[in-house]
């Protein structure tokens, strides 16, 4: 951690009262305001001297910043012990400390105590796990097994992931996180659903696609064909007069049960080579079928257009 020297950040001594404090923060303020100053390192002094007024001003603050050993300044240094053992894992510079923090980590119990306060609450950390996990299971749901790397040590967990999570969810379990100290509460461990890739269906968001090839005639005619689902294959109804680019919807096939679906979206497939007997059937089609998917009405050209006379 870096220490700073908050008087001298003022131009203050020491034993300053409260008065010569603000006088002196007033002036500074004024005089390296980013919007006023054109120092190079304006900014720079303006918020070491709005940090250091907001700790001095504060009695409870002063004194327990007053605590710490005086070093040069921007100098490594070693917090007091409860500090360092309670913030190792979160606080890495002096100058973003909460001194609230700082003054009940100083005034308790234990190493480092001087004063009557007891700790302060302190919840623990958050944390944010990805699992990967199968389209089957995140229909109807799985228990994993997930190694957790916290500070307190890494840790084996049974997890249950529900029914219905779709790609980039965040499933929460609360109190798995850290661990709270002095009476704080556990932080929650955040599971990011991430979806193994499939080699039939195409996830989007809880709705799932499969591509269907349907041969002409049942394309044409319509047909009952065996699909796959994620609970195994069903029939479904193709209409006659089915075109390629259509999709087809099976309600309740989707990741969610009760409010996802799948759709089927269909392509005409042409058989690769034809036998003797269906290339006579095709003829005698392609000689009395009236059918042109060509008979789309072609645009006129538009006459060009004529101002009118003034």
């Amino acid at each position: 951690m870096h220490y700073k020297d908050y008087y001298a950040a003022l131009g203050i001594p020491k034993n300053a009262d409260l008065d010569q404090i603000k006088k002196a923060y007033r002036q500074l303020a004024h005089a390296y305001h980013p919007d006023v100053s054109k120092a190079p390192d304006a900014e720079a002094r303006f918020k070491d001297a709005a940090q250091a007024y907001a700790t001095l001003k504060d009695p409870v603050k002063r004194a327990a910043y007053d605590q710490l050993e005086p070093l040069a300044p921007n100098t490594e240094f070693t917090p007091p012990p409860q500090w360092q053992e309670d913030h190792s894992d979160t606080w890495h510079s002096f100058e973003y400390m909460d001194l609230d923090e700082l003054m009940a980590a100083m005034g308790k119990g234990g190493k480092g105590a001087h004063g009557p306060h007891s700790p302060m609450p302190i919840n623990g950390r958050d944390y944010e796990n990805t699992v990967h996990i199968s389209l089957e299971d995140a229909r109807r749901g799985t228990a994993l097994t997930i190694e957790v790397a916290a500070t307190e040590g890494q840790r084996t967990l049974q997890v249950a992931i529900p029914p219905g999570v779709r790609e980039g969810q965040r499933v929460r379990l609360r109190g798995q996180g850290g661990h709270g100290r002095h009476g704080g509460g556990n932080g929650d461990l955040y599971l990011r659903i991430a979806l193994k890739t499939h080699p039939v269906f195409r996830p989007d968001r809880h709705d799932l696609y499969f591509d269907l090839f349907l041969s002409p005639w049942e394309a044409a005619l319509g047909a009952e064909v065996q699909v796959p689902t994620l609970d195994g294959a069903v029939l479904l109804t193709v209409p006659s007069g089915t075109p390629a680019g259509r999709t087809l919807r099976l309600r309740g096939r989707g990741l969610a049960k009760d409010h996802s679906d799948l759709f089927a979206l269909v392509h005409i497939a042409n058989p690769p080579t034809l036998n003797s007997q269906e290339r006579k059937l095709y003829q005698e089609l392609a000689s009395t079928s009236a059918f042109n998917p060509r008979s789309f009405p072609l645009e006129t050209p538009h006459a060009p257009h004529t101002p009118h006379a003034h």
